[in-house]
Formats: C-alpha cells, structure tokens, sequence
C-alpha cells in the first residue's frame, strides 16, 4: 500500500511540473500584449496556476477541507482577473465594474459557507437518527435476558455505529 501512495505522490509531484510549465508559457505568451490587456492575461495565467495546484491538492488528499479550499481559490482568482479588467474602465464604470467583481466574490464565498453548514447539517442529522434507532433497539434487547440480551445489544450497537 505504501507503494501506491507514492506513486500518487509522484504523479502528484509530476503534474505540478506541468501546471508550472503551463504557467510558465502562458505567463510568456502575455509577454506579446500591452498595457492592461497584458496584466489581465498575467493574471489570468496565474489564476489558472493557483486553480489546477488546489485542484491537484484536492484530488491529492480527497479531504472536504481540500474541497473547500479549492473553491476558495477560484473565487479569489475569478475576482482577481475580473478586478483586474475593471482597470480599462474609467469613473463610474470602473466603480461598477470592480462592486460587480467584488459581489461576485462574496456570493462565491458565501455559497461555500452555506454547503459547509449543509453538509454540517445532514451530519448531525445522520447522528441524531443513528441514535435514535439504538434507543428503539436497546429497549427492544430490554425485553430478553443472557446471552440472547448480549447479542441482541450487540446486534444493536454493530447497526448503530456505537462501540
């Protein structure tokens, strides 16, 4: 097994070389552009970078915390690039366009929130039903007595997630 887990490590560490390599040419193929148009493609070339390593972290780990962070990073750079467009703007545009980017941001933020709390949720409720079931399970096993009462509570306890 550990064999395995190393070879996702250099998977892990070989694709990372490629997005940096990616990054790497699309940083340079920016190098064309000017003015503003070149900021946005930089940072659009970084916020492709910063997007696939968190991708490459969350399918890495598998972890929620991953997930979540991954989802983060997004909001973060697609705020980033799109704040960065705002700067062709002038006045009033440009106060629009960078409260839309930040709007956006903050409904990414807080949809990410939301299904964290979601998902908190539907955990609590899971416990609460497994609960719920040793309870009508024990006082079913309450009825019997020796051995028949030990398995029954075992029985019990197995179904119940309980230790």
């Amino acid at each position: 097994m550990g064999s395995a887990l190393a070879l996702d490590k250099a998977q892990h560490k070989a694709e990372k070389e490629r997005v940096e390599a990616a990054y790497k040419a699309d940083k340079a193929a920016c190098d064309a552009l000017k003015d503003n148009a070149k900021d946005v493609c930089e940072k659009e070339a970084k916020a492709k970078e910063k997007v696939a390593k968190a991708e490459l972290d969350a399918s890495l780990s598998g972890k929620p915390q991953d997930q979540e962070k991954l989802a983060k990073v997004k909001a973060d750079t697609t705020y980033d690039v799109a704040k960065e467009k705002c700067d062709d703007k002038s006045g009033n545009d440009k106060d629009v366009c960078v409260k839309e980017a930040k709007a956006a941001k903050d409904k990414a933020l807080a949809d990410i929130k939301a299904a964290k709390k979601s998902q908190s949720a539907r955990s609590d409720a899971a416990d609460d039903k497994r609960d719920a079931t040793y309870k009508v399970a024990k006082e079913k096993c309450d009825a019997l007595s020796g051995d028949a009462k030990d398995a029954c509570m075992s029985s019990a306890k197995a179904q119940s997630g309980k230790s």
